[in-house]
């Protein structure tokens, strides 16, 4: 499965990502850091990847319209290892939640 990481989260998650077996990018990397959320959508859409982020307007987008699906980090501010602790942990559920064709997944 391939996600692309948000700019509200940290580089590393979208390695720690990879690390469990996915394909992952960060925002960073594709030069889309300051891109708008509809930028992000459509590139997202374009190389088939879930979104990962902790912007609410994604996931209220996806609930009205089409688009990629969203993994909704709704933890709140922590410190980034725990953060990573906290997927590592998570995760394998919110793959199989894809898999099972959810296009919204929240982390809480």
């Amino acid at each position: 499965m391939r996600f692309l990481v948000d700019a509200q989260l940290p580089p590393a998650l979208a390695r720690r990502i990879e690390a469990l077996g996915h394909s992952a990018d960060h925002v960073f990397d594709s030069g889309l850091t300051t891109a708008p959320d509809n930028a992000i959508r459509a590139h997202a859409a374009k190389i088939g990847a879930v979104i990962v982020t902790k912007d609410e307007d994604f996931a209220i987008h996806r609930l009205l319209q089409e688009g990629p699906a969203v993994v909704w980090i709704r933890i709140g501010n922590t410190r980034r290892v725990e953060l990573l602790r906290r997927i590592e942990v998570d995760f394998s559920a919110v793959v199989a939640a894809l898999a099972r064709g959810e296009t919204l997944v929240e982390i809480v």
